[in-house]
């Protein structure tokens, strides 16, 4: 039994759409007539939709992380519940009320129901289920503990979007301060400052050089604003399109695990997903030097990912973990150490997994003094532009009213 989408008018005229399980096509057609509604298109999950539409079962098909939490939570509790696979994947499918996810849902469990296993199932959407996840599940379904594993599979994915959602939550106050810093002295040195300076700029008198100097850029922003914010634009443009290029990207991150605090920050959320990626896998039974080679491809940082493929390969050559780690010299000491730790008393899962949440400590409070940081930085600069403003404007009337006295 396949799962299948359908567009189909109901009785009163008014389009339906949605997804429904069946041996055929023309089984769907006459379970939607049996309805009384008059189908429109049906089309297998595991078939490019040609019309524009989303297309199902294609590799390019993605899921938001909040999604992917969600449904490993749900098909964890509905496993561990001794719900057999297909019955559980129809239930998530149908508390969801998301088309595509349930489109998702219902390709895998068609995948499941020709007697595929549900790692395999998954490797349809490799851009909705990361290798992590897919060899994760495998490892489960080989060792018979599926429930156990999907369960740590979920609170990994849990804390990952929490954490995520975090760091951004932090930058927005950044964000939006910047914005209106900007839009504040822009506002001024282009309405404001013109009008005010106007009424002395018809006397003989010379005005004051900070005020000449703001006029000037006054003029500029004026006359060449729009190609200034133009240029801004195609320069970010640029720049994406430049880090498509895999010898400017690696010069790039490594540029950014120079810079004070954006590198620290940058090397500690690298270092907890690779924790906490090789300790989920490790924990669910994927051999060592497996893990370390998925957890390196999860890394975001290039200059990272190729020192850990190197630390891959001294393991594969008999070194230990920690060892070949050490010799990267990207890594803490204190993850060092602990790996070291978790090593020799042979509980390396549980070591890692307290390296990860240690890591995430630390990723938090780096993006708090980041922020900390940055919004007395930014109301120091806007402060002081804002004073060069006003002294523009005033040192004039200050001048004029000493000539008027004497």
């Amino acid at each position: 039994m396949a799962a299948f989408e359908y567009v189909a008018l109901d009785e009163r005229g008014k389009q339906r759409k949605g997804i429904i399980e069946a041996d055929s096509a023309r089984q769907v057609r006459q379970l939607l007539r049996d309805k009384q509604w008059m189908p429109v298109s049906v089309d297998a999950t595991t078939q490019k939709n040609n019309k524009g539409g989303i297309s199902l079962g294609s590799s390019n098909l993605s899921m938001s992380r909040a999604d992917l939490a969600l449904f490993t939570r749900q098909l964890s509790t509905l496993i561990g519940a001794a719900m057999p696979i297909e019955e559980a994947l129809r239930a998530v499918a149908e508390q969801t009320e998301k088309r595509k996810v349930k489109s998702i849902v219902m390709a895998i469990r068609s995948k499941v129901l020709e007697g595929h296993s549900l790692a395999n199932s998954l490797s349809e959407f490799p851009q909705a289920f990361p290798r992590l996840f897919r060899s994760t599940v495998s490892a489960g379904e080989n060792s018979g503990h599926l429930d156990l594993v999907l369960d740590r599979l979920a609170d990994y994915v849990e804390t990952s979007q929490e954490s995520r959602q975090k760091v951004k939550l932090a930058a927005i106050y950044p964000a939006i301060l910047l914005v209106v810093a900007v839009s504040m002295v822009v506002g001024l040195l282009t309405f404001v400052l013109p009008d005010i300076v106007e009424a002395f700029s018809h006397g003989d008198q010379e005005l004051p050089a900070l005020t000449q100097v703001m006029i000037g850029a006054s003029d500029f922003l004026k006359a060449y604003g729009w190609f200034v914010l133009g240029g801004i634009v195609l320069a970010i443009i640029a720049f994406k399109i430049a880090l498509r290029n895999p010898d400017f990207l690696y010069r790039y991150h490594k540029v950014l695990l120079k810079i004070p605090l954006v590198g620290s920050l940058t090397r500690t959320l690298n270092c907890c997903n690779f924790a906490s990626t090789v300790a989920i896998l490790n924990g669910s039974g994927v051999p060592l030097v497996e893990a370390m080679r998925i957890g390196g491809q999860v890394l975001e940082n290039v200059v990272l990912q190729k020192k850990v493929a190197e630390a891959t390969q001294m393991v594969t050559e008999g070194s230990s973990m920690n060892k070949a780690l050490a010799q990267t010299r990207e890594f803490p000491p204190m993850m060092i150490h602990m790996i070291a730790s978790g090593e020799s008393s042979g509980e390396l899962d549980a070591m890692l997994e307290r390296v990860a949440k240690n890591q995430e400590t630390n990723l938090q409070s780096r993006v708090q003094t980041l922020v900390g940081v940055f919004e007395p930085v930014m109301l120091l600069v806007m402060a002081f532009l804002v004073l060069l403003i006003v002294m523009a404007i005033m040192l004039p009337i200050i001048e004029m009213s000493n000539l008027v006295q004497s």
